[in-house]
C-alpha cells in the first residue's frame, strides 16, 4: 500500500508551461482523498512551491513541502518547520566572495527578497535565445529583488542554498574551481545545465525525507517518487518505487524502477492510475 507520493516540480509535476495539467491534478486530489500523502520536493525555495501546494490542497490533506533541495521541510497544514539545515553563514559569505572571480550570477533569498548584484545583468543565452535568469527566478519564487554589490553583506538570515546561474559550457568548465575549496563544508550539484547549487554538507532530498518520515510515520518502502534531474537522484534511490519521467536525464532513468511518460504527456497521472480505487 502506497502511503506517500514524492514529486519533484520542474520537469516532473509541472509541464513546460510551469502548470499542473488537469488530469494530473485530478489524480493527485483523488489519491489524497483516499489517504495518500503528497510531498512536493524541489530545489525551489518554499515561496516558489507554495502556490502548487495550495492548488493541490496539501494543507487540507497533511502534505509536506521539501524546499531548497532538502534544506527545509514544512508541514503544509500547520506551516510548522519540521526540518531545516542552513549553510553556516561564514561559509556562505566565503563562497559568495569566491564566486566573484567567475563569470556567473549568484542569487540567494530570504522570506521576501531575492538578492543579486545587479538586477540588469541577468541575461544568458540558452538554446540560441536570450533568457533573463534573474527575472525567471524572482518571478518563479514570487520574490521582490534587492541589489547588493557584495552579496556576502546581505546575509542576516538562514541561507538554505546559494543558487549559481551561468552559461552551461562555462559552468561545466569551471565547476571544480568554483566548488572544490568548499567540498568539506557544503554539498554542490547541478540542478539544470545552467544552474549549480550549494546547500549545507550532506543535504539532499532523501536526508530531509528520512528525518521527517520518522516523525510522521511514513515508511520509505511504501513511497513512490517521481523525478527528472540530478537533484532527484537521492529521493528516487530512497523511495520504495522510483519513477523517472521520459524527459529525465539518462542518469536518472538508469537508477529508476520504471520510466513513465514525459511531464508534457501526463506521465504522473498515467503511472498513478494503477493506485486509484
Amino acid at each position: 500500500m502506497i502511503q506517500a507520493v514524492l514529486l519533484d516540480l520542474d520537469g516532473t509535476l509541472l509541464n513546460d508551461q510551469k502548470m499542473i495539467s488537469p488530469k494530473t491534478k485530478e489524480t493527485l486530489l483523488s489519491l489524497q482523498a483516499n489517504g495518500i500523502r503528497i510531498v512536493l520536493a524541489s530545489g525551489r525555495p518554499k515561496r516558489g512551491i507554495e502556490p502548487f501546494a495550495t492548488e493541490l490542497k496539501l494543507e487540507q490533506y497533511g502534505g509536506l513541502i521539501v524546499s531548497s533541495n532538502g534544506a527545509c521541510v514544512t508541514d503544509a497544514t500547520t506551516g510548522e518547520t519540521l526540518f531545516e539545515q542552513a549553510i553556516d553563514r561564514d561559509v556562505a559569505r566565503a563562497i559568495l566572495d569566491h564566486l566573484t572571480g567567475f563569470d556567473v550570477i549568484p542569487m540567494l533569498n530570504d522570506e521576501t527578497y531575492m538578492y543579486v548584484n545587479d538586477v540588469f545583468s541577468g541575461m544568458l543565452e540558452l538554446n540560441g535565445e536570450p533568457f533573463n535568469i534573474i527575472k525567471y527566478e524572482s518571478r518563479g519564487g514570487r520574490f521582490q529583488l534587492r541589489e547588493e554589490p557584495r552579496l556576502a553583506d546581505a546575509i542576516a538570515f538562514p541561507v538554505y542554498k546559494i543558487l549559481v546561474a551561468g552559461q552551461p559550457d562555462y559552468l561545466q568548465a569551471n565547476v571544480d574551481a568554483m566548488s572544490q575549496p568548499f567540498n568539506q563544508q557544503v554539498t554542490g550539484m547541478f540542478t539544470a545545465n545552467m544552474y549549480y547549487e550549494f546547500t549545507d554538507y550532506g543535504i539532499d532530498k532523501a536526508r530531509a525525507l528520512d528525518h521527517v518520515f520518522q516523525q510522521v510515520g511514513i515508511a520509505r518502502d511504501q513511497t513512490i517518487a517521481f523525478g527528472d534531474g540530478h537533484n532527484d537522484r537521492s529521493m528516487l534511490e530512497y523511495a520504495g518505487i522510483s519513477v523517472a519521467m521520459d524527459n529525465a536525464v539518462d542518469a536518472i532513468k538508469a537508477i529508476a524502477t520504471e520510466v513513465t511518460r514525459s511531464n508534457n504527456e501526463e506521465g504522473i497521472a498515467h503511472h498513478l492510475a494503477r493506485y486509484l480505487p
